[in-house]
């Protein structure tokens, strides 16, 4: 074997090593593995660093910008009447209406902005209607993946298989290429959500009924002291008495005189006889009263004093508090860091009492917990400061917004911008890439956005993965080892069909993108399967399409797609329920995707 095969193949496994044990972001990672090529000599510094100018991730780019532009107007806001007309009760009609408006948009909208607009929105609709929401967001997401898959710019990984195919030599899709056999799996899969998912869809979170406080169980952490006449307190403010640093404590609320003071709290001098509301264990609390002098207020006094289950929840939300449910996207600043580095309280004038991550539940020592992707936080502050984290792109409240700072007036433009992209992108009057930037500028000229909202709309986590892949895509390609790769599997299995052929593709690809990422299983995957069409005179794009479908289809864990992961913790879900409701989609799209393939494309070899 040569030498650069070796080598490629050395980093090949490194790297899916590190992103199966997630030692680094998987963006991070991907521009690691691209240096390592580099100092290889595996790829030419040129070719390590086209990733940033190739033409896919360039598309990428414009269509988040796109997506953001349509959701900063509201444009697609009017889907939200459509599903509370026809939703109904039963439980298969509402999946069906959900799935019938979220697809058809996600073909033309980037999915995770699709699912944060929608993510309010059903549990708003959830609570009316008194239904667990843990019976909708797995739907949810798994519709706006379908639905994907209808058009090239639905996801990142059409566009990025696209460019790999002009790169291969057999030019870029147009934006319709596969729209048949999307549309076709789209039905397939939303008539398995409405008439078998709802069977092995669990019933995790509370319905309406319930409070956060019980949801939380915050019974045990959130507590009442009061500050005793020989409490070393007295006359000490907050920040003063350090209590909130030196245990594992967070001050909710100060009641002076019956007067409630909110956050932020950490100059309010104390006095004797103030009760603080605090969010900690009682074995903190105990230690807090033993050297500085409070008393804990009896649970049963507690009670009485505010009445029954929703005591706790009750006095979080007195006077001008409120308490919410905050999910962290994808492009947030937030994800690595904890709490206490990034001085939450003090950024965003709020406390967050209590993190869940899909079935864990963090309630202790939140200051040290590095936050991820789809943590949902429970907060409680000032209802102005709850308003304040609606604006940031990074969060996602998850409740309906009492304020709506969308530029509704502009919707129209932005609708008929996107429109103008999609039907120049059609005629094949100009490429894709140079149709989307046209509507980036659009877009800013008209003002449904702002210039500084463009950097933020961008998932620059994708970008960077993007730029990191595609150097190893070179290199697999320039040290012959997709020839190599692709040798070996024609001789262990050049006798089966096409068909066979074709599902097996479909079959690695799917189990790649469970462990590592839709557009890494397309960059490894689509010059092997090439490589093996041309080996046994097959239709190249057949396989092309086989990986792409199979790399974006990842129903079977809440991490092997970024909508299973928005949902995750919202739906109280267990990762085993991606995998119950998952399984049998994944099997019934393995068996049925490679046949349509070959009805409708064929496998007969097209020349490039």
């Amino acid at each position: 074997m040569d030498t650069q095969i070796v080598l490629t193949l050395g980093v090949l496994v490194v790297a899916l090593i590190a992103f199966v044990a997630e030692w680094l972001p998987v963006d991070i990672t991907a521009i690691i593995v691209a240096i390592v090529l580099m100092l290889l000599g595996l790829v030419s510094p040129d070719e390590g660093i086209a990733g940033f100018g190739n033409s896919a991730t360039i598309t990428v780019m414009a269509m988040f910008i796109l997506s953001a532009g349509i959701t900063r107007t509201g444009a697609i806001r009017v889907a939200r009447d459509l599903l509370v007309k026809w939703g109904g009760k039963n439980p298969s009609q509402q999946i069906f209406v959900m799935g019938a408006i979220v697809g058809p948009i996600t073909a033309f909208i980037n999915n995770t902005a699709v699912v944060a607009i929608f993510l309010p929105i059903i549990e708003d609709w959830c609570k009316k209607q008194k239904v667990s929401v843990s019976k909708l967001l797995i739907p949810l997401s798994y519709a706006t993946v379908l639905g994907g898959m209808i058009t090239l710019i639905g996801t990142s990984t059409n566009i990025l298989a696209s460019g790999v195919s002009k790169k291969l030599g057999y030019g870029e899709f147009s934006l319709f290429q596969f729209t048949t056999l999307g549309i076709v799996t789209f039905i397939i899969g939303l008539l398995y959500l409405t008439f078998v998912a709802p069977k092995l869809l669990p019933d995790r979170k509370p319905v309406a009924n319930s409070s956060l406080s019980e949801e939380y169980g915050l019974k045990d952490y959130v507590s009442e002291v009061v500050i005793s006449p020989r409490s070393s307190l007295i006359g000490q403010t907050l920040n003063e008495s350090e209590i909130q640093r030196k245990f594992d404590i967070d001050v909710l609320e100060i009641i002076h005189n019956e007067n409630h003071f909110p956050q932020p709290l950490g100059d309010k001098e104390l006095s004797a006889g103030d009760i603080l509301l605090v969010r900690g264990t009682r074995e903190d609390l105990l230690k807090i009263r033993d050297e500085r002098g409070i008393e804990i207020l009896a649970d049963v006094q507690f009670s009485q004093k505010l009445g029954g289950e929703d005591s706790i929840e009750s006095e979080m939300i007195s006077g001008e508090e409120n308490i919410a449910e905050i999910l962290i996207l994808s492009n947030s600043r937030l994800i690595g860091s904890t709490l206490k580095d990034l001085r939450f309280r003090q950024r965003y004038n709020a406390t967050v009492i209590a993190i869940r991550r899909g079935e864990e539940l963090v309630r202790e020592r939140l200051g040290k917990v590095p936050l991820r992707f789809g943590d949902l936080l429970l907060v409680q502050g000032p209802k102005q400061s709850i308003l304040g984290l609606q604006t940031t792109r990074e969060l996602l409240v998850l409740e309906q917004q009492d304020v709506d700072s969308v530029q509704q007036n502009k919707a129209g433009i932005a609708v008929a911008i996107v429109l103008g992209v999609i039907i120049v992108a059609a005629l094949d009057l100009f490429p894709i890439l140079v149709t989307a930037l046209v509507g980036v500028v659009l877009m800013i000229i008209t003002g449904c956005l702002k210039p500084g909202e463009i950097y933020g709309a961008v998932r620059w986590d994708i970008i960077f993965l993007l730029a990191g892949l595609i150097p190893l895509g070179t290199a697999m390609e320039n040290s012959g080892t997709n020839e190599w790769l692709a040798n070996n599997l024609v001789s262990l299995g050049g006798q089966f069909s096409g068909y066979w052929i074709l599902t097996f593709f479909y079959l690695i690809t799917s189990f790649l993108t469970e462990i590592l990422s839709n557009n890494a299983a397309v960059v490894l995957m689509i010059p092997i399967a090439v490589q093996v069409a041309k080996t046994l005179s097959l239709n190249p794009y057949a396989l092309m399409f086989a990986v792409t479908f199979a790399a974006s289809n990842s129903y079977l864990t809440p991490i092997g797609y970024q909508t299973n992961t928005m949902v995750y913790g919202p739906g109280g879900y267990k990762f085993l329920d991606f995998t119950r409701v998952g399984l049998p989609l994944n099997l019934i799209l393995t068996i049925v995707t490679p046949l349509l393939i070959v009805w409708l494309y064929g496998l007969k070899p097209i020349s490039p």
